[in-house]
């Protein structure tokens, strides 16, 4: 779902991004230079395999890391090195 996938190193660099602090799509797009609709693509992928959630209900609400990605972190940031070692070549 992340290293190894299509959109694998977008939704690496979403995660990271995540990590830093809670972000809207808008942000996040405006952050990556991606589009708005792709930014969602990925977020409901990444919310539909639970590595995270959304802060609050409503529109423009910020997505933040779920608990399971928090507390497993060192594994899921290996796979996102790989996504990206992936990416620069």
């Amino acid at each position: 779902m992340i290293e190894g996938s299509r959109g694998g190193s977008t939704r690496a660099r979403i995660l990271i991004l995540l990590k830093e602090k809670p972000l809207n799509p808008n942000q996040i797009a405006k952050e990556l230079n991606l589009n708005y609709r792709t930014v969602m693509h990925h977020l409901d992928v990444l919310e539909k395999n639970g590595l995270i959630s959304k802060f609050r209900k409503g529109y423009g609400t910020p997505y933040i890391l779920s608990d399971e990605t928090i507390n497993h972190w060192n594994l899921i940031k290996t796979s996102i090195d790989r996504a990206l070692e992936v990416e620069e070549e």
